[in-house]
């Protein structure tokens, strides 16, 4: 099968429209290292759709996260009126998502999945007390801890907050160290892939891997951590998958199925001051990374094939061009999108923006 990837970037840039995207969750403070987002939005049963993220506020890892309050707050917000108004359901604060002897130094990324019991989240933290593998203690900067991923299950949004957390994906593997940034996709077969981001003991890159979870079991598949090697060009340092999205099968993709494939990417770890004479551009780097776009054809994924592969797809015309954490939504009415948008002042609002089903048939049919 031809895949026409015209038609794929199209549908893409027409969720991720950085011009038509409207602010529905603001950070803390409008500066810089303030944000929310780094998660997903889902449609509940009775209709009204929810979207999960962690309000975050400047703090800096290499001297120790534990000094500031770097991803302070895990919330839940709820629509009933098909996202023009947002209304907080549910939160927690880092104490209250300490595991055991584990305590919470910040709160990342996570993913609200609805079954059908219920609703469960997937939520990855910094943890404290965990410490790195044998010979490469040293390399534990004071103040940090190491990423895992826990999940909380209910028969209601409201009952999340008090279920028990359990890990469900952690590592000790100093390649694969960090564990972080959960969203999920669930393939044809029932099946629940977990898709996470890993960073390695030293914190030189970004890089995503899955597990799966088999339909009606409850225990997770081995990790598999080199599906989707970085880039080469502006995506050399980091390539952190963010969604997963099936393509409606309208048209030529009405006859097999094909996925989009988010990704966040950026050319270093850290901003890198430019030559004078260089062309100016957004690069990406670590909390400021840019967006990227591939393709799948089946899952477990077998091979991703990029879009984006000298450019990002997604910059916002704004701040440092930070355009992340991309999660898309289909409901009967249409596609939501959304993502952490860069403004002008350097802070990063979770926005959105909905097509409609008639537009969606119109580009793909």
């Amino acid at each position: 099968m031809t895949i026409d990837t015209a038609k794929l970037t199209k549908l893409a840039q027409s969720l991720v429209n950085q011009q038509q995207a409207g602010i529905i969750v603001e950070p803390q403070d409008r500066a810089s290292g303030f944000w929310f987002g780094g998660g997903n939005m889902v449609e509940l049963p009775d209709g009204s759709l929810c979207v999960v993220g962690r309000y975050r506020n400047a703090g800096d890892s290499r001297t120790g996260v534990a000094a500031g309050e770097r991803g302070l707050e895990l919330a839940i917000f709820q629509s009933n009126d098909k996202g023009q108004s947002w209304k907080k359901a549910v939160s927690w604060t880092k104490a209250e998502l300490n595991v055991g002897d584990w305590e919470v130094l910040s709160i990342e990324g996570s993913a609200l999945n609805v079954t059908e019991s219920g609703i469960e989240l997937f939520i990855s933290t910094e943890k404290d007390h965990l410490g790195y593998p044998a010979g490469f203690e040293q390399y534990l900067k004071p103040g940090t801890g190491v990423w895992t991923i826990e999940r909380v299950a209910a028969d209601s949004l409201e009952g999340l907050k008090s279920a028990s957390l359990e890990t469900v994906v952690q590592s000790d593997d100093p390649e694969y160290l960090h564990i972080k940034d959960p969203f999920v996709h669930t393939t044809l077969d029932g099946d629940l892939i977990l898709y996470f981001c890993t960073h390695p003991f030293n914190w030189s890159s970004s890089n995503t891997g899955y597990v799966i979870r088999k339909a009606g079991e409850s225990t997770c598949s081995e990790p598999v951590y080199d599906f989707f090697p970085r880039g080469t060009t502006w995506d050399v340092a980091m390539t952190r998958g963010t969604a997963v999205v099936d393509v409606p099968k309208l048209g030529e993709f009405a006859q097999e199925p094909v996925s989009l494939f988010f990704y966040d990417g950026g050319e270093c770890v850290r901003d890198l001051e430019e030559h004078n004479s260089a062309v100016k551009r957004p690069r990406g780097y670590s909390c400021e990374e840019l967006g990227g776009l591939a393709y799948v054809m089946a899952e477990p994924v077998e091979q991703v094939t990029r879009l984006s592969r000298y450019q990002p797809m997604f910059v916002s015309p704004q701040g440092t061009g930070c355009s992340r954490y991309v999660d898309v939504l289909t409901t009967a009415d249409g596609m939501y999108a959304t993502w952490q948008q860069s403004q002008s002042d350097q802070s990063q609002p979770l926005v959105m923006n909905f097509v409609p089903t008639a537009e969606i048939e119109a580009i793909l049919s």
